[in-house]
């Protein structure tokens, strides 16, 4: 942003409000409003109290240290995140309760007690550790959605071994760069895992990558799809062979709050991904926290974060703060729409789900797929909704609360990042007023705000940048190998003691926070700074449209022009006429101003693997670019279809 546009102009406005229902807020986990002035008065007091739930080995000396731009929290005190996970809820007697109901996507399945659970991480750490495995040795992990992901988790945080997870959807190059970059000694894989119907090679993928990888002494090797692979003897180990004979008990590492938990890998802008790390006692402190009061959890709860453990939801909201609650918790191998585009829906049924979280690009999908899939099966069990991953649209909010909720689930729409660890804005479901498409305000105990290019805070109905001015928990302490990049990114801006988010936020006048996308997808049009997020949503607020993506292209009148790209519910056809009405759509839901230029219609968006709309390659096509890499894409052709639309797309007048 520059200085005459210190900050992005608010043009989309949602009147909607939903309050809590009234059977929901009587017995909500938080039903007190005042949590949030205490939080604010005394946050070190509201942070110690969230840490006295665990089970610490030493009391910590000091809440926070903070100097600035580096923090610690419960500095002095130690624990081990498996224990909290598995040892003490088997010690109090919850060992019969189901960790987890899982489900392979051909069918299979498997029901995990805590009990069982702790048995299976105790042999794998007892595995690791006669592989020489030691504390502080890097660990990398690369399978698909099957239990021994969690095992394997809690297994490196038993012994004090850092784990590295690496998605399974990624490429051998993806994985031969972070093996390289956290230097891991031992890498755990699988055969192969199943996605729709086919097997992902992941052992011939890393062999790929470890053939280029001197650090790595062992690959173990779980059976999953008897997939045929090559076999290296002395490096090589089976799984099942490794586990075979391994005792069910094991001594757990004790280790400093701010020992590191896990590496987890996210996408840089220089090309180099960076190695996010984050700690143990202020970590499982916040993810316990954040689980049990947004998702008001309770001990008859069946919790369905629809992630993978790839991604720091799944690290978060799938293994660390469910099991630290003792929740039990659903996991799901496979496609969404394999063998057909009921297989969610068909999972909540069986398992009475009655909390499902997931992301707006999956919901989009579901609208486009129309009701009667969701209509085959019993949704009744559901209580509550949540959101993740990126700001979902008001439309996209009110048909999964309206269609999947039944009208009677609050919606928690949450934000936070990779590097928070945890959620940070979020609505707290027994208090809390929801408006759709808002994340609503700051979780207790966090302080938020939204600034301009000045580092000055932006009035409330104004947009600007997201920022923390306080250090939470969860906040990852830096980059793996590289501070000052850390330093530089996240803490540089506005000075040491202000994090950047880097997503553009704006504030109505409640104070609820709506957020805007990433500021590198701001667009300037004819002086105004328009968020791409707001004029998809406006697109999307449309009944004829399922999904849209936005991007600029230079232009000689304007700065940027305005690109949509458009895919209709089936039984519409994109053409002259529809793209007219669209263009006219926007205009009357947010402004002239916010009409895009061209519209390309499209049956698809290219996504990645996880489900996240690629909005660099859409650029690229805007541009007339050549493309950059879609080694990542779960779609790639649909980008060559896509650029030949672009080539005839009707523009504006």
């Amino acid at each position: 942003m520059t200085d005459a546009q210190p900050h992005i102009d608010a043009l989309l406005q949602e009147e909607r409000v939903f309050p809590p229902p009234s059977s929901f807020a009587e017995g909500a986990v938080v039903s007190d409003p005042a949590i949030y002035e205490r939080a604010a008065e005394d946050p070190e007091a509201f942070w110690a109290e969230q840490a006295g739930r665990l089970e610490w080995n030493r009391p910590w000396d000091a809440v926070m240290e903070w100097r600035p731009p580096f923090v610690k929290w419960f500095v002095g005190g130690t624990l081990n995140a498996s224990v909290n996970c598995l040892d003490r809820h088997v010690a109090a007697g919850g060992g019969d309760k189901v960790a987890y109901h899982w489900e392979g996507e051909p069918g299979d399945t498997r029901t995990i007690t805590y009990r069982e659970l702790l048995e299976e991480v105790c042999r794998l750490a007892n595995g690791l550790r006669s592989l020489g495995v030691r504390k502080g040795d890097r660990v990398n992990i690369y399978l698909g959605m099957v239990p021994e992901l969690p095992i394997a988790m809690l297994a490196c945080a038993r012994i004090g071994a850092p784990h590295s997870v690496v998605f399974g959807g990624f490429s051998a190059d993806s994985l031969r760069d972070r093996i390289n970059d956290a230097e891991a000694k031992v890498l755990i894989t699988a055969d192969g895992a199943w996605r729709r119907g086919q097997v992902v090679p992941l052992k011939a993928n890393a062999d790929e990558a470890v053939a280029e990888c001197p650090s790595i002494e062992h690959v173990i090797t779980l059976r999953r799809c008897e997939n045929e692979h090559a076999f290296t003897p002395g490096r090589d180990v089976w799984y099942h062979d490794l586990v075979a004979d391994q005792s069910t008990e094991c001594v757990p590492a004790e280790m400093d709050a701010e020992d590191i938990l896990y590496l987890l890998y996210t996408s840089g802008t220089t090309g180099k991904p960076k190695g996010i790390t984050h700690t143990t006692g202020g970590y499982l402190t916040q993810v316990a926290a954040t689980h049990r009061m947004i998702f008001d959890i309770k001990d008859d709860d069946v919790f369905w974060c629809a992630a993978d453990c790839g991604w720091v939801t799944g690290h978060s909201y799938i293994v660390y703060g469910p099991l630290t609650n003792h929740t039990t918790g659903v996991m799901y191998e496979g496609a969404p729409d394999w063998p057909d585009k009921d297989r969610w829906w068909s999972i909540v049924e069986t398992y009475r789900a009655t909390i499902l979280y997931t992301a707006p690009t999956a919901i989009r999908a579901f609208m486009r797929w129309g009701t009667e899939f969701p209509g085959k099966h019993d949704l009744s069990s559901i209580r509550l909704l949540g959101s993740v991953g990126e700001p979902i649209n008001p439309e996209a909010w009110v048909w999964y609360w309206k269609v999947i909720g039944g009208e009677r689930a609050p919606v928690v729409d949450t934000w936070w990042q990779t590097e928070t660890g945890a959620i940070l804005i979020t609505p707290l479901p027994g208090i809390t007023d929801l408006k759709p498409g808002s994340a609503t305000v700051p979780f207790p105990g966090i302080q938020a705000d939204i600034v301009d290019e000045q580092g000055d805070s932006v009035p409330l109905g104004g947009g600007g940048y997201l920022v923390l001015t306080r250090p939470w928990p969860a906040i990852s302490r830096t980059i793996w190998g590289d501070t000052d990049r850390y330093v530089e990114t996240y803490l540089s801006k506005f000075g040491p003691e202000v994090y950047v988010a880097g997503d553009g936020a704006k504030r109505d006048g409640d104070g609820y926070f709506w957020l805007l996308g990433r500021i590198d997808d701001v667009m300037n049009v004819a002086g105004h700074r328009l968020s791409t997020f707001e004029i998809e949503s406006a697109l999307v607020d449309d009944e004829k449209v399922a999904e849209a993506a936005v991007v600029s292209r230079p232009d000689d009148l304007v700065g940027e022009a305005i690109v949509a790209f458009v895919t209709l519910k089936s039984g519409y056809e994109g053409d002259d006429a529809m793209a007219a009405d669209l263009r006219e759509h926007v205009a009357t839901k947010i402004g002239k101003i916010a009409r895009p230029h061209g519209i390309i219609f499209t049956a698809d968006l290219p996504k990645t693997r996880s489900g996240k709309i690629m909005r660099r390659l859409l650029r690229d096509v805007a541009h007339g670019r050549e493309l950059g890499d879609v080694t990542t894409l779960a779609n790639a052709e649909v980008v060559e279809q896509i650029r030949e639309m672009s080539e005839s797309a009707p523009a504006e007048e």
